[in-house]
């Protein structure tokens, strides 16, 4: 089973701003642009086997300097996609906020679905299987990259550490940031360092 490194894309306009989801368009920013470059060079010493990323713009993008400076393709998974935010996608944070389901977003995720679109439960599932999948591909020694979502990320952090669906907001996965989870048979061990490459603190779990 495969060693894992999950990486969050990088800054974008959208940011903080608005539930981008599956919006296409959605490009990396300067800032983004320079924390994609700098992960490369941070990660140009180890040696990685394959690299795969979500299929939208903004994930791939954070991916192709680190896959250059390998030399390996960017392969799409398209597991690592965005949760589906169905009609809340595109929508403005500061409005959704002021909508009463907001609330149940944060206090009981594992009963919400976004409306016409997908649920959280059904966004882990997506991802965690993919990853199973794709693991059975590669041997314990393999460094796989796959550069996905935030909400992605945490949710299948918490799939594999067996934490409630409901807590998996806990888990802070900042932009282009590297979560490092080892599958073996199945169970997932996380980092235990989530690595935050704005260089300002290193997470211990």
């Amino acid at each position: 089973m495969a060693t894992f490194l999950l990486i969050r894309h990088g800054d974008n306009d959208r940011i903080g701003k608005s539930l981008a989801g599956r919006l296409p368009g959605v490009h990396l920013n300067e800032k983004g642009q320079a924390q994609a470059q700098a992960l490369a060079d941070r990660l140009a010493g180890m040696k990685l086997t394959a690299v795969y990323a979500s299929p939208l713009e903004r994930a791939r993008e954070t991916a192709e300097p680190l896959a250059k400076v390998h030399g390996l393709p960017v392969q799409i998974l398209p597991e690592l996609l965005e949760i589906d935010f169905g009609g809340w996608e595109g929508e403005s944070l500061p409005q959704l906020k002021k909508n009463p389901l907001w609330k149940v977003v944060h206090d009981a995720p594992g009963s919400f679905r976004f409306p016409g679109g997908e649920s959280f439960v059904e966004a882990q599932a997506r991802a965690a299987a993919g990853l199973l999948a794709l693991s059975e591909q590669y041997g314990e020694k393999d460094l796989i990259v796959c550069a996905s979502h935030s909400d992605i990320i945490r949710l299948t952090v918490a799939y594999f550490l067996k934490l409630p669906l409901d807590h998996f907001q806990r888990l802070r996965i900042s932009p282009a940031s590297v979560t490092v989870l080892h599958l073996n048979d199945g169970e997932g061990f996380f980092g235990p360092i989530n690595y935050r490459f704005d260089f300002s603190s290193t997470l211990h779990f």
